[in-house]
């Protein structure tokens, strides 16, 4: 990511050591990752934002393109249009004929696991503290 050899490292860790002492140089590393931690959960949530707002844009843009194209379709085929709206309108709408309505599949039945006829265990009363 750095692009940092081991000997970088290595002098890294000499200067560390000098500077810090070697009585708190895990205390330092701690406090260290603790922040690196909270530098990689804020930039996650930034990045998630981000990828949201991007996401929300893209349906947007989808929505107005598939609307733009519905009302060209529907401005081609006005017949078709028509009768779409007579069978969402309900009390204008023509019945259906008997040959296309298809009957109703039956259910499966499921096996079902028997009931066992077990008394139920009484509850156990907490031991008092010692």
């Amino acid at each position: 990511m750095f692009d940092i050899g081991w000997d970088e490292m290595l002098l890294t860790a000499i200067v560390a050591i000098v500077v810090i002492g070697p009585k708190d140089l895990p205390r330092a590393l701690r406090v260290a990752g603790q922040w690196l931690g909270k530098v990689r959960r804020v930039s996650g949530h930034f990045r998630a934002g981000i990828e949201s707002m991007i996401r929300e844009a893209e349906i947007e843009e989808m929505e107005t393109k598939w609307r733009e194209q519905n009302e060209a379709i529907m401005r081609e085929h006005p017949i078709a249009s028509a009768e779409l709206a007579l069978d969402g309108a309900g009390a204008g709408a023509e019945p259906v004929a008997a040959e296309a309505q298809q009957p109703a599949k039956p259910k499966r039945k499921t096996a079902s696991k028997p009931v066992s006829k077990k008394p139920a265990s009484k509850p156990r009363k907490p031991k008092a503290p010692a």
